[in-house]
């Protein structure tokens, strides 16, 4: 059973764009195939490369309030591409284990977050400004080489992201990320990063979870 004084989960996440697609997630815990969960989300002062090399040491002091803890980062930035996203997983979730156990888990994604904003939604475009603009979307993108086809994701998503939102005169934000999070078919992202978000959460608060 869930312990009564703590609340489901704590997310250490790199910055405000990731805050905010996370909460964006969590706001459909259906669609996610969990159960409506309570939550607290921070951001590390240091980014990709704070959670990194401290991110275990920032959550170690919460385990009495959580049942569960996430860290979060992107692969790019983080300080260390040499070692792969999965490679970073492990380390971090044998850090993580020192203070929680079996309770934690970390989540790197590659190359970083802005991949799972391109899916083969209608949102995307909506969300990003390019609802009725012709070329389409992707096509422009194929046009400017971020994509080799209209159906693939860029291998910079970063870059084509801020390049497409540039083009429509339109501001990065951390809304448009909330937006999409809310917005976007789940069924769409393939990513396999947020397979494994999805399964994390589905593992410590699926909708047969009676804790």
């Amino acid at each position: 059973m869930k312990s009564a004084a703590r609340s489901d989960v704590v997310i250490l996440v790199a910055d405000v764009c990731m805050e905010a697609t996370v909460r964006g997630l969590l706001s459909r815990w259906k669609s996610l195939g969990i159960r409506q969960v309570q939550f607290d989300l921070y951001r590390h002062p240091e980014k990709d490369p704070g959670c990194r090399t401290h991110g275990a040491d920032f959550l170690a002091p919460l385990r009495a309030k959580y049942e569960h803890a996430l860290l979060m980062f992107d692969h790019e930035g983080c300080g260390d591409c040499a070692t792969s996203a999965i490679g970073h997983e492990a380390v971090l979730g044998t850090a993580l284990a020192r203070s929680w156990g079996d309770r934690a888990a970390a989540l790197v994604i590659e190359p970083e977050l802005d991949i799972w904003v391109w899916s083969r939604s209608p949102h995307v475009e909506s969300v990003l400004g390019w609802s009725g603009r012709r070329p389409a979307l992707r096509d422009w993108l194929v046009q400017k080489e971020f994509l080799v086809n209209a159906t693939a994701k860029p291998s910079r998503p970063k870059e084509a992201l801020e390049a497409a939102l540039r083009h429509v005169k339109k501001p990065r934000s951390s809304a448009i990320y909330q937006a999409l999070a809310e917005k976007v078919s789940l069924q769409e992202c393939v990513d396999p990063s947020f397979a494994r978000f999805r399964a994390i959460l589905k593992k410590w608060c699926g909708v047969n979870d009676e804790r």
